[in-house]
């Protein structure tokens, strides 16, 4: 299938699931989720201080995500993979940067791989406006803090319609509290996974969300994941893997790492990455931030394998808005986002519907 086709076919079959994932089987994803022991309830949203808006492209499977912090959020990050394509992570850094407690308005998760990057632009011009609307047009100058991580998904359809700056403007207007569309949206709708053998075993992804709140302690911890993973999912709660790359029939999934033990070359590729942001009500400075934004990063690490390898761009931010008034250790809460981040990315391949070619799980699900 040629490219010009393949676009066809995404706009012909496939527009209802790329705009809006997950509505229209909210059943299948709740059977799904009891039977994988993942709670399909809870979003990163239920932190208090964040919204969340997605755009999603329909012209091809690309897209972007915002994630507004009202009030600004102390941020940290962890960047594991060997290809990142970020932008103002240097500043997250606890050495660098204006103080530990510096704050972020927005962090930004796109597709289009490094052109996607100019979402970012279009947040910072959304909250510049905001800005002048509450204070007057004699407000003095600010910049605004909006550090932003891509994946690789141009191999997908016309490789030359990327998320621009007006993508990340027009998520900024959909942001909102409360649920968040997971599948097929967003930075997640064209996301892939299964992709060590190439991309004719791969299975599509998507992006999700999950939350935690702690008994009647007070504590939430929410996450959001963009899977766009070389390696194959695993649904850490049973130790199986959930997608990934399939047997040559395409009805069963290999084990990519069983078929690399034997033997079987791997093809390295850049095309990959799986980014993601952890969030707490508690506040914290940007050094503790940065030790539960590294602690999270096992919960990909249970999730996908392999995972950061020389070809990803593995990143995970940690953001905390500060809204409850109560005292935790910064390590449990990283212990903490680690379960949520895991069970996150389940939900982006559980969300997540297939395209021609790239079945997803609930396509699977269906053969069996």
């Amino acid at each position: 299938m040629n490219r010009r086709d393949f676009s066809q076919s995404l706009l012909g079959a496939s527009v209802l699931p790329l705009t809006r994932a997950g509505a229209q089987e909210e059943p299948m994803t709740e059977r799904m989720g009891k039977e994988l022991g993942v709670p399909t309830e809870g979003w990163v949203t239920d932190v208090g201080g964040i919204k969340v808006g997605h755009f999603t492209d329909t012209r091809r499977p690309t897209g972007c995500t915002v994630i507004l912090c009202e009030q600004g959020a102390v941020c940290g990050v962890d960047v594991r993979g060997g290809w990142p394509g970020t932008r103002l992570t240097d500043a997250l850094d606890p050495v660098k940067g204006a103080g530990n407690t510096i704050k972020v308005e927005a962090v930004v998760l796109s597709g289009g791989s490094n052109y996607g990057l100019a979402a970012a632009t279009g947040v910072e011009q959304y909250l510049r406006e905001q800005y002048l609307k509450q204070n007057g047009e004699g407000a003095p100058p600010r910049a605004f803090a909006v550090p932003a991580a891509i994946i690789y998904d141009i191999q997908l359809g016309d490789w030359t319609i990327t998320p621009t700056a007006e993508s990340g403007y027009r998520a900024c207007q959909a942001a909102a509290a409360g649920r968040v569309a997971e599948g097929n949206v967003g930075a997640g709708a064209g996301a892939t996974v299964g992709k060590m053998f190439g991309r004719r075993s791969a299975m599509k992804a998507g992006l999700g969300t999950a939350s935690l709140s702690v008994g009647d302690t007070g504590l939430v911890v929410g996450a959001l994941a963009v899977v766009n993973a070389i390696g194959d999912v695993i649904n850490p709660r049973t130790g199986r893997i959930i997608a990934g790359a399939r047997t040559p029939d395409g009805k069963g999934l290999l084990d990519q790492m069983a078929r690399m033990r034997a033997g079987q070359r791997w093809r390295p590729s850049n095309q990959n990455t799986t980014v993601a942001i952890v969030a707490t009500n508690v506040r914290f400075n940007k050094t503790e931030m940065s030790k539960i934004a590294q602690m999270a990063s096992a919960g990909m690490a249970r999730a996908i394998n392999p995972v950061f390898t020389t070809g990803d761009g593995d990143t995970v931010f940690a953001i905390s808005t500060g809204t409850a008034a109560i005292r935790v250790q910064h390590g449990a809460v990283g212990a903490l986002a680690a379960d949520v981040l895991a069970d996150a990315i389940v939900r982006a391949v559980i969300n997540a519907e297939g395209i021609p070619d790239l079945p997803g799980y609930r396509d699977m699900a269906r053969q069996k």
